[in-house]
């Protein structure tokens, strides 16, 4: 971790070259969910591979860019697209986007996800505020030795998600006549979705939904100090005793369906963001 600090400077410095505000709130935009940029006053867009250090996204419906700009007239960067640990990217670089935002300036963190359902009071296209996380994806972004510039040796790690703005989420749902539910997200390695056995295995361990994300940019967020919203939209429904195969074009038309209500919430937390003190 300690080649990390130089490469957070050097993204940094990429990044203000085209864009000189700081940003109060961050957004990680998953699968068929890239069209909330459209509620963005757009200021500036920064192409991955115009950033130090930044991955390529290579996964399906995944953009590739950062956006700079203002949304209900605050200063918030996306990511119209992210990085994934079965694309062969190890979490240290995945993650450091999230670390780039808070030395930007960025004090909420708001991820978003495509997954599957297991819980069976959940239905495809309804959208969960994630209030938990399990790490199945077998490794961790903070392996290694520790720089304590960026955080400390041992995040707690009882509240990754803020229950203050979970609760305002789930407000903000309510007052938009959108269902939003609460649980748990457990993330997996990938790419291969999952046997009957092992959608079982995770439904028994208390987990609601299943992806290959999240995750690691939510441990990193916790360690360098970022609040955390976390919003899953359930794409298709993983219940052992009635499984389909998976269609991932079909996973990205339910994503793109869901979409308005997903960027209503957004659009809600963002607002309240600037009315609420989040530090």
């Amino acid at each position: 971790m300690l080649d990390l600090y130089d490469k957070i400077e050097d993204a940094c410095q990429a990044i203000r070259k085209h864009w000189d505000r700081a940003p109060q709130v961050a957004i990680v935009l998953g699968t068929g969910l890239g069209g909330l940029v459209g509620d963005i006053d757009v200021e500036a867009t920064i192409e991955y591979g115009d950033i130090p250090h930044f991955p390529k996204s290579t996964a399906t419906s995944h953009r590739g860019r950062l956006v700079c700009g203002l949304m209900s007239g605050v200063p918030v960067v996306a990511m119209e697209g992210r990085f994934h640990f079965y694309e062969g990217y190890p979490l240290k670089q995945i993650t450091l986007p999230i670390r780039v935002f808070k030395s930007l300036g960025a004090q909420l963190l708001v991820l978003s996800n495509a997954c599957g359902g297991l819980n069976p009071y959940f239905a495809s296209g309804d959208i969960m505020v994630i209030e938990d996380q399990i790490n199945l994806i077998g490794d961790n972004p903070l392996i290694g030795i520790n720089d304590d510039r960026l955080g400390p040796r041992f995040p707690d790690m009882c509240e990754p998600y803020d229950q203050q703005w979970v609760d305002r989420t789930i407000a903000i749902a309510r007052r938009n006549n959108i269902e939003a539910h609460k649980g748990v997200f457990v993330a997996v390695a990938g790419p291969n979705l999952e046997t009957r056995a092992e959608y079982r295995f995770l439904r028994t361990i208390g987990a609601d939904v299943v992806g290959m994300s999240t995750v690691p940019e939510t441990i990193v967020a916790i360690h360098c100090g970022l609040k955390v919203v976390g919003l899953s939209v359930i794409t298709d429904m993983c219940l052992p005793d009635a499984l389909h195969s998976a269609n991932v074009e079909e996973i990205i038309r339910v994503a793109n369906e869901a979409e308005p209500k997903l960027r209503q919430i957004v659009r809600g937390i963002v607002a309240e963001s600037a009315a609420v003190r989040i530090a």
